[in-house]
């Protein structure tokens, strides 16, 4: 037995060992052959998708605050071609079955092609942490959170999991905060009738972990993100605000309400997951902003692959706060002229719901930018197999963030209802989104989020 155990005791040391010197080994890859992230620095075979540029500064002239699409350095860009009805079978290897799915049941709907510029980057910190994370960084004993890292960082640039590759996307960097004004969220009108519901609201994200240096994700409290929300619009729902508090590993959320007409602060226990949002007819759950968003504890997560897809990015126009918002919004789709796509290498990860749990959605698949880590598209499948929602995420560079990529904007299109929603865009609002690096006033402390707080700055 003596024997046995020393043996087995060597066979773990040396199993450890050689773990070490291939998370060593792979660790000296990031920032030569692979990206700082851990994206294939190389394009592909037949050019179409170029190697990984990084940084790419905007045009003279550009300030925080200004339109971005201005200073694109490719702005006057032509599309390469176009695929619509006529020609998606030419093209179905490149894309994903939403988008086949949206060009043939859409009337008039297009996707315009563009050259392919891979500039997403980070700043230097967020390199150094990413390479530190290398048989570092782990997931909890539930399986689905992320129990340590080295933060703000990649915590997987060598994903093995689908539960790791969304856990990038849920820790990819664009800064410590993002402060939303007036946003409009939209869902498009009911088939055959003209009248959109249009709420507008205001809202500030923080993320506590993605503060500029290098922090031990264990040292600080288990927190994923702070929301505060309010709306402004329309009469129905104008001072309802609510806060949340995201842990990083428990299911579910912290969430108060509050209702203005009862001048009460409610706790909603489980308004999270699939939980319909409140005044859009079931059109928008809990967990489809951002694409993704939420506790993954109810689904089994599977990385099926790495592909080239047709992907929204440098997509600029879902930010044009000088754009009109119905010549951006038309009946049935996103004006094909605000939408950008580009050849892109993504992780294509396959969700289903595990058994036990429940969502209004059993299968979901979600496709995961291999050079920024954002979520880019998502499918939702009915109980019957059937595609049913279909979202995008408009990803554009960050400047004031080393070119830290975002996907902040995004649309989904309901196939049974043959209607659409957008948000966290900010096309027509008059000023832009704003992401912040450093931490600036009260909303950047924990006790803004307290239910005590919101019944405070909402009654006022």
């Amino acid at each position: 037995m003596k024997s046995n155990r020393n043996l087995l005791a060597m066979a773990c040391a040396l199993a450890m060992a050689c773990a070490t010197a291939t998370a060593a080994d792979d660790a000296s890859k990031l920032g030569k052959e692979l990206t700082p992230l851990g994206g294939e620095r190389a394009g592909n075979a037949d050019g179409t998708l170029p190697a990984w540029q990084g940084y790419e500064a905007p045009t003279a002239g550009y300030a925080v605050g200004k339109y971005r699409g201005d200073f694109f350095k490719h702005k006057d860009e032509k599309p390469l071609f176009s695929i619509d009805a006529s020609n998606v079978d030419k093209y179905a290897a490149r894309l994903t079955p939403g988008q086949v799915q949206l060009l043939k049941q859409i009337k008039g709907y297009r996707m315009d092609v563009y050259p392919t510029h891979r500039t997403c980057d980070a700043p230097a910190f967020v390199d150094e942490n990413t390479k530190k994370n290398v048989g570092f960084a782990r997931v909890g004993d539930e399986g689905w959170y992320l129990k340590e890292a080295w933060v703000p960082g990649v915590p997987f640039p060598f994903p093995k999991t689908g539960v790791e590759v969304m856990l990038n996307g849920k820790y990819h960097y664009h800064g410590i905060g993002v402060d939303y004004k007036d946003i409009p969220t939209a869902v498009s009108p009911r088939k055959g009738a003209t009248e959109w519901i249009k709420a507008a609201d205001s809202l500030i994200w923080y993320m506590p972990w993605a503060k500029k240096g290098s922090t031990q994700l264990s040292t600080l409290p288990p927190v994923e993100y702070y929301i505060n929300f309010s709306y402004t619009e329309p009469t129905a729902l104008a001072g309802q605000a609510l806060n949340v508090t995201m842990y990083a590993d428990k299911p579910g959320s912290e969430t108060f309400y509050y209702f203005p007409g009862q001048r009460r602060v409610r706790r909603m226990p489980t308004y999270a997951y699939d939980a319909p949002q409140i005044g859009f007819e079931n059109q928008y759950t809990m967990d489809e902003p951002f694409v993704f968003m939420g506790p993954m504890d109810r689904f089994d997560w599977k990385l099926v692959t790495k592909k080239e897809v047709y992907v929204p990015y440098n997509s600029f126009g879902a930010y044009n706060y000088k754009e009109n918002f119905y010549d951006f919004a038309k009946q049935d789709f996103i004006d094909p002229k605000q939408r950008r796509y580009e050849l892109h290498r993504v992780w294509v990860v396959e969700a289903t719901v595990k058994h036990g749990m429940r969502h209004t959605a059993p299968k979901r698949t979600y496709y995961i930018d291999e050079d920024s880590w954002t979520y880019l598209a998502a499918e939702d499948y009915d109980a019957r197999g059937n595609i049913w929602k279909v979202r995008e995420g408009f990803q554009i560079p960050i400047w004031e963030l080393h070119g830290a990529c975002d996907s902040a904007a995004f649309v989904q299109y309901n196939l049974s209802d043959n209607r659409y929603m957008l948000d966290m865009h900010a096309v027509g609002v008059g000023r832009d989104i704003i992401w912040m690096a450093e931490p600036s006033g009260p909303r950047f402390n924990a006790g803004y989020y307290t239910s005590d707080n919101l019944r405070a700055i909402s009654e006022r």
